[in-house]
C-alpha cells in the first residue's frame, strides 16, 4: 500500500517554520448558515426505521406511541432541523397509500433495494410527520417518480397538506388526523439517473416539469420543490436540468459519498491504516471543488441564485459489519468518521449563499449514523458528538477567514490541510469557532486574529481519543465523547489555542 508522501512528516516532526494562523474577517460576514445544513436522513433501509426509530407501541422497548424513547431523547438533544424520508432508493418503490389507515390492515412489502426485507408498513405518513412534529423539525418528503404516477404524488401532497373538503383531506381525517401537516420540502424523485428510474437528464427534466405542475400548494402550505440532482462529478446532469427546468424548481440535489470505490470492498469501518485515514480526509475534502463546479453551472442559468443546491446525501460508506445483512448497510463509526463530519460541515459553511440544506446519511443504524441500536440498547457515535458540538453554528452568520497551516499530500494527488476550521457569529454577538487538528501524532498551536471583535471569555469542548480507530460499542458506549477544553485563552485581543493531536474543538467566545 502506498504511504503518505513527504508532507506527512509535518505531523510526526516539528512543523515547518510558518506559524499556524487564522484571521477572521468579521466585516465581510454576510451569509447565514441555515440550520438545514445540519439535516438528517431516515430511509427504510436495514434497521434505520424499524428497530432504530420505530418499535411499535406494543414493544417491550420503552417507547412513546411506538417511537423509541432513547432515540427520541437523543434526537431532541441534537436539535435536528430537517429529516428526509422515506428514501433514497426506497422512495421510488414506496406507495404511500400502503402506509396509512389501521396498521393491522396495511399490506406488507418486500424492500427490493435493501436486503429483501419484508416490511409491514407500520411506519408510514402519519408516523413520519408526527415524528417531525415531536422533534420540531421540518419534514422533507421524497416522492415516488420512478415507479409511481403523477396522480399518486399529487394525491399524497393533498393528503398531507390540504385542509379543504377534498377527497384526500377527508381520507386523512378518517385516518385520525384532522388538521393538515405543514410540509415544506418535496423531493420529486431520487437518483433518477440510477435506482430512481435509470433516466437520462433530458428525459428527467421533462418528467420533473410534469410532476411539479401537479404538486400543488394547499391552504397556505408552500412546497419547496427539489429536483433530483447529480451524483458527484456528473456536471452534465446539472447543466441539462438547469437549462431545461431551472425556472421550475426551488432546489436541486447533489449526492456525494466519501467512499473508496463502488465495486468490491470499500474497506473496514474500524480496521484501517493511518494512510487510509489521511486518504479518507482527502476524498472527503474533494467535495469542495465538486460543489464549486456545480455552483458555477447553476450560476450560468440562475445568476440571482434563486435555486438552492441541496447536498441531501453525504457521508462515509464502508463495508458492513461482519455477520450483518450486506443490504442493511450497518457500519460502525470511529473518530475517522467524526473528522469527515467536521471537515464536511466546515466546507458547507463556506457555500451557503447557494447550499441551503445538507442531509448526512443516515440518522440511525445506516452508513455514517448518529445513533446505533441493538435491541433495547443504544449508543451515540463520534459523528453524533460532532453535530452536537457544531449546533451553535446553526442560523449563525458565517465569518470568512484566512487560514495558514501546513498541508499534507495524500497518495500523491490529494491535499489535506493539517488544520480545518470554521467560524460564525450568533445573533447575540457571541462567536463560535470550530477547529480540527487532523494530525494523528502532533499537537499544534494556532493563533486566531479576531479582527477587532471584543471577547473576554472563552470556553469549549474537545472530541478526541487515544486511537483514530476508537469507536463506541454496546459494551463500551462512552469510549469517545466530548470533554471540557481548557487549551484556549485570549491574549491581547487574540485567541491562542493549543490543539491536541487528532482532536476536534469547538470554542465559544463572548
Amino acid at each position: 500500500m502506498n504511504r503518505l508522501l513527504f508532507p506527512l512528516l509535518a505531523c510526526a516532526l516539528p512543523l515547518a517554520a510558518q506559524q499556524n494562523q487564522m484571521t477572521l474577517h468579521a466585516d465581510k460576514a454576510v451569509d447565514i448558515i441555515p440550520k438545514e445544513i445540519y439535516g438528517q436522513f431516515a430511509e427504510h433501509l436495514g434497521s434505520c426505521i424499524y428497530g432504530g426509530i420505530w418499535v411499535g407501541p406494543e414493544s417491550s422497548i420503552p417507547n412513546t406511541d411506538g417511537y423509541r424513547n432513547d432515540v427520541l431523547t437523543a434526537l431532541k438533544d441534537l436539535h435536528i432541523p430537517v429529516l428526509r424520508w422515506p428514501g433514497g432508493c426506497f422512495a421510488d418503490e414506496y406507495h404511500w397509500m400502503d402506509g396509512i389507515g389501521p396498521r393491522e390492515n396495511r399490506p406488507k412489502m418486500v424492500n427490493n433495494n435493501w436486503g429483501g426485507t419484508v416490511e409491514d408498513n407500520s411506519f408510514g405518513t402519519h408516523e413520519f410527520l408526527n415524528l417531525c412534529e415531536i422533534l420540531g423539525c421540518e419534514p422533507y418528503v421524497s416522492g415516488n417518480v420512478g415507479s409511481g404516477t403523477v396522480e399518486e404524488l399529487a394525491k399524497w401532497v393533498e393528503y398531507m397538506t390540504s385542509d379543504g373538503d377534498s377527497p384526500m383531506a377527508n381520507l386523512r381525517r378518517k385516518n385520525g388526523r384532522d388538521k393538515a401537516w405543514k410540509v415544506k420540502y418535496l423531493g420529486v424523485g431520487n437518483e433518477s439517473w440510477g435506482c430512481g428510474g435509470d433516466m437520462r437528464a433530458e428525459y428527467y427534466s421533462d418528467v420533473f416539469r410534469r410532476y411539479a405542475v401537479y404538486c400543488r400548494n394547499y391552504d397556505g402550505n408552500r412546497l419547496y420543490k427539489i429536483a433530483t440532482g447529480a451524483s458527484d462529478y456528473d456536471y452534465n446532469w446539472t447543466e441539462v436540468l438547469m437549462k431545461n427546468a431551472g425556472t421550475k424548481m426551488n432546489g436541486i440535489s447533489l449526492h456525494y459519498y466519501t467512499v473508496s470505490g463502488w465495486s468490491g470492498s470499500k474497506g473496514s469501518a474500524t480496521k484501517f491504516t493511518d494512510d487510509d485515514y489521511y486518504w479518507t480526509l482527502g476524498k472527503c475534502l474533494e467535495i469542495e471543488p465538486v460543489i464549486r463546479k456545480h455552483i458555477a453551472i447553476m450560476d450560468k442559468y440562475d445568476p440571482k441564485r434563486r435555486v438552492s443546491l441541496m447536498v441531501d446525501e453525504w457521508g462515509t460508506w464502508w463495508d458492513v459489519e461482519p455477520q450483518t445483512n450486506p443490504g442493511h448497510l450497518f457500519q460502525q463509526n470511529t473518530m475517522r468518521d467524526a473528522f469527515v463530519a467536521a471537515l464536511s460541515l466546515n466546507v458547507f459553511h463556506k457555500y451557503t449563499s447557494r447550499v441551503k440544506m445538507t442531509n448526512i446519511a443516515q440518522v440511525v443504524n445506516v452508513l455514517q449514523s448518529m445513533i446505533l441500536t441493538k435491541g433495547p440498547d443504544m449508543v451515540l457515535t463520534p459523528t453524533y458528538y460532532v453535530f452536537q458540538m457544531y449546533a451553535p453554528h446553526q442560523n449563525a452568520t458565517f465569518i470568512p477567514f484566512d487560514l495558514q497551516c501546513d498541508k499534507m499530500v495524500v497518495r500523491g494527488d490529494r491535499v489535506v490541510p493539517a488544520i480545518s476550521a470554521t467560524a460564525s457569529k450568533a445573533a447575540d454577538g457571541s462567536l463560535c469557532i470550530s477547529l480540527a487538528n487532523v494530525c494523528l501524532d502532533k499537537a499544534q498551536k494556532i493563533t486566531v486574529d479576531l479582527d477587532g471583535i471584543a471577547a473576554k471569555k472563552v470556553e469549549g469542548k474537545v472530541l478526541k481519543s487515544k486511537y483514530i480507530t476508537d469507536h463506541n460499542t454496546f459494551d463500551d458506549p462512552n469510549r469517545v465523547e466530548p470533554a471540557a477544553f481548557d487549551g484556549a485563552r485570549i491574549v491581547k485581543g487574540k485567541l491562542e489555542v493549543d490543539l491536541p493531536a487528532m482532536s476536534i474543538v469547538t470554542l465559544h467566545l463572548n
